[in-house]
């Protein structure tokens, strides 16, 4: 499902127009990722969470010319499901499993 799907049944279950609903999914999305800049998590209750997750340094290998690289420590962003989304899709699924 893209974004421009998201937009179109959101804005065919509430009756609020396409635009306004584009609108409201920009600015989560800016939202989330202004706080991930910042260093800050996001929780959403029911669904997940997005978190910044912090990558040690470690030292890797370019195989092709046999030389050690140096990769210094980062931050990722990162989504972990909570237990009840996590359980509705486990449960939700079958249908597709079985096809």
């Amino acid at each position: 499902m893209t974004k421009a799907e998201i937009i179109t049944e959101i804005s065919n279950k509430t009756g609020i127009e396409k635009v306004d609903v584009q609108e409201a999914v920009e600015a989560f999305f800016k939202v989330v990722k202004t706080s991930m800049v910042a260093g800050e998590n996001v929780y959403v209750r029911g669904f997940g969470s997005f978190v910044v997750k912090k990558r040690a340094k470690k030292t890797a290998r370019n195989i092709s010319k046999n030389t050690a690289i140096i990769i210094p420590e980062h931050f990722v962003p990162s989504f972990k499901p909570a237990k009840v989304f996590v359980e509705k899709v486990k449960t939700g699924n079958k249908k597709k499993a079985e096809a």
